[in-house]
């Protein structure tokens, strides 16, 4: 079987036969589970710990009032609600502070919704606006919470609208609609509403799979790309295409000599509130990175159009030069701009050099694909996802 046709194999199985793959379902345990069963035959030492999560799983949602119905669907992780109540309506958090709605329903639009939140106990960047606003939610206590989206591909994709709450450590209720639905709504303040929803939060588990070479070296390289998908969502360049060049590079090193320790890393919650894969690994393996020469992560790799982009993050001027140079016999590889929303930033805020690859067109990727049913196996080409890993593969034989 030729690389390319191995490589278009491995992406229907990720995206077509196992479909979903967000953390903790049934998709995602069969994802690392084909994961492991494919490198396990090339000698690599395979470590593959639980831990617990949440999955989630939302059925229908109902919003009402009087005759008149608005679409409405259940935020990621939420609980359900069955609730008949005034609805008040808020803008900003300025009024939220001045608002009394205890029990009651509350619309949350306009500006006080321009960015989704980070998840409560999201240890890895959690803005101080984003802690108040969840304080001030808590201590007003509605019994539900609408909250109508505008566009914003630069921070969560193509979804729209999108859910400014997904956080399963939040426990009041809530829905998400776009902003014009949002509008429609508001005309009915302060009117009897209906909200029902049906949605249950189910603890499960899941796991990251690392697979060690030379694990007696005293330096190690870690590569790693997220396996799990956000929700409902093939997930074909992000992030299928960096777990298959994880499995081309894991093959390509079996016959290649490195001096270095090497970790494939295919980790289990980048997409996820939780964080739960690099959580975990820091847990268990967070001491061991004071050994780790450098990190590279692989996300939304192999679109269609453009080029693949390597970015640095705190590596050393010789370090660089040392990366341009290995990348230097792959034009479809080329310096680019930094970005800060994935998994290297683990590694980054942990003293650890990294570098991240990803598509160069990663703004157009993210404002049409990202996160939504059409990231399928079709924008993705396969033989820069194949460059990707012969270039990986030069870099690591330097060390």
């Amino acid at each position: 079987m030729s690389t390319l046709h191995r490589v278009e194999k491995y992406l229907n199985t990720l995206c077509v036969t196992i479909r979903n793959r967000r953390t903790g379902s049934p998709g995602n345990r069969a994802a690392t589970e084909f994961f492991a069963r494919t490198i396990e035959p090339w000698g690599y030492m395979l470590d593959t710990h639980p831990f617990a999560c949440l999955d989630h799983e939302s059925k229908r949602a109902a919003c009402s009032c009087n005759e008149a119905s608005f679409h409405v669907e259940i935020s990621p992780y939420s609980l359900p609600c069955d609730v008949s109540s005034e609805l008040i309506s808020v803008t900003t958090v300025e009024e939220l502070e001045r608002t009394e709605c205890r029990n009651k329903i509350l619309l949350m639009r306009g500006e006080i919704c321009a960015e989704q939140l980070m998840p409560k106990n999201f240890v890895f960047y959690n803005p101080d606006h984003h802690k108040r606003l969840y304080a001030l939610l808590e201590a007003k206590q509605p019994a539900a919470i609408v909250t109508a989206t505008a566009r914003n591909p630069d921070l969560v994709g193509a979804l729209y609208p999108f859910p400014l709450i997904e956080d399963g450590d939040f426990d009041i209720p809530s829905v998400f609609c776009t902003d014009v639905v949002g509008v429609e709504i508001a005309a009915k303040t302060a009117k009897m509403f209906h909200l029902k929803t049906e949605a249950r939060r189910i603890p499960s588990a899941a796991y990251n799979v690392i697979a060690r070479k030379n694990p007696e070296a005293e330096g190690k390289i870690i590569c790693c790309a997220h396996i799990d998908t956000y929700i409902n969502t093939p997930g074909a360049s992000d992030n299928a295409s960096g777990v298959i060049v994880l499995l081309l590079l894991a093959e390509m090193l079996r016959y290649t000599p490195v001096k270095a320790g090497i970790e494939i890393l295919a980790m289990n919650g980048e997409d996820n509130f939780s964080a739960g894969g690099e959580m975990d690994y820091l847990r268990r393996y967070g001491d061991d990175l004071k050994n780790a020469l450098f990190a590279v992560n692989i996300d939304d790799l192999g679109y269609r159009k453009g080029r693949s982009a390597y970015s640095f993050y705190e590596c050393s001027g010789e370090f660089a030069q040392t990366a341009h140079a290995a990348f230097a016999r792959y034009p479809g590889l080329i310096p680019g701009d930094c970005w800060y929303q994935s998994d290297h930033m683990v590694f980054v805020q942990n003293s650890v050099p990294a570098i991240a690859l990803t598509s160069d067109q990663i703004s157009e990727l993210m404002a049409n694909f990202t996160h939504t049913p059409k990231d399928t196996p079709d924008i993705v080409d396969c033989e820069k996802l194949v460059e990707a890993a012969e270039a990986l593969r030069d870099l690591f034989a330097r060390f």
